[in-house]
């Protein structure tokens, strides 16, 4: 379902998005509304699913997860039984940070945040023996050169 979002509610949603810790006065103040009227449109943004929760973004570097690799997964298993296994290891793992089903020669992509490769093997060892997966590939990020939470709200024209 789409949501109708006007000028003003963009202009909301980036202040939210570049910190979602200020205050209503201070979102007001940027978007040129008042108060009372951002925090109504807020709620109604939740309340339709555009703004699903709030949280912090954390430096994984300063909190000792120094190592992120980039997961690919071949599988020659494509029921139900096995998806349904696949699905409930990846929620269980806090080191996969997003996972992905894709189209084309690869399945799967996962996002593992861990502390060094010695904490990836362990990560693997734990996965393969949950399910079973015809093929992983695991790439070791050498440098993040850009990573964002923010979506392009750009005016529609």
């Amino acid at each position: 379902m789409t949501v109708r979002i006007d000028t003003l509610d963009r202009k909301i949603l980036t202040e939210l998005q570049d910190d979602a810790g200020q205050s209503l006065d201070s979102i007001a103040r940027k978007v040129g509304s008042s108060k009372t009227p951002v925090w109504n449109r807020i709620r109604k943004m939740r309340e339709a699913g555009v703004i699903t929760r709030q949280t912090v973004l954390l430096d994984p570097g300063m909190l000792g997860f120094d190592a992120c690799f980039f997961v690919l997964i071949r599988t020659s298993e494509h029921d139900a039984e096995w998806q349904a296994r696949f699905l409930q290891a990846l929620q269980e793992r806090p080191e996969v940070m997003e996972a992905h089903r894709l189209a084309g020669e690869i399945d799967y992509i996962l996002k593992v945040r861990v502390p060094n490769a010695r904490a990836y093997d362990d990560f693997y060892q734990a996965l393969i023996s949950e399910v079973k997966i015809f093929n992983v590939t695991a790439l070791l990020s050498m440098q993040e050169i850009k990573s964002t939470t923010r979506l392009p709200l750009e005016e529609e024209g």
